[in-house]
């Protein structure tokens, strides 16, 4: 069951109540219309496109540094460089502003609700475990980084 509990299958299911709500739900209160809704469009697909990113430069540098994508395992490497100089978590930073963008793109207003669900859905089953293995792996390493450098921003 380790390989379903992973942050995309829960994006995609965060994802999926946004569209559902959308489309089942949609109280009338959203941007689909009016002069806003280009703006809305740019913004949704500005924060897509930034979510993406962020993801493969985290990616990139965690492959280049030869240690695990996966939030369960045990890293090989401590990565503070690249987009870790930066954020300690900038794949899930990613994922909350793909979720935000989908949010917006599907005209979801009242989704916007699961963002901060979605956040505290990443820390308590990802991040905190995460820092706490980093922490006793890297010890001294870790109370540098993460005195450093802000977990999100």
């Amino acid at each position: 069951m380790k390989w379903i509990d992973v942050p995309p299958v829960w994006l995609l299911g965060f994802a999926v109540l946004a569209w559902c709500q959308a489309k089942f739900l949609p109280l009338g209160l959203g941007f689909s219309t009016g002069p806003i809704a280009a703006i809305i469009d740019l913004l949704s697909g500005l924060l897509i496109g930034a979510g993406i990113v962020l993801m493969l430069l985290a990616v990139v540098e965690m492959r280049r540094q030869e240690t695990t994508l996966h939030p369960h395992g045990d890293p090989s490497q401590l990565v503070q460089s690249g987009i870790f100089k930066r954020s300690r978590n900038p794949i899930y930073l990613g994922d909350c502003l793909l979720l935000l963008g989908l949010v917006l793109r599907f005209d979801a207003v009242l989704s916007l609700a699961l963002l901060p669900i979605f956040v505290w859905v990443l820390e308590r089953r990802f991040i905190l475990p995460e820092e706490n293995r980093l922490r006793r792996q890297f010890r001294a390493d870790w109370a540098r980084y993460e005195q450093k450098t802000r977990r999100w921003l």
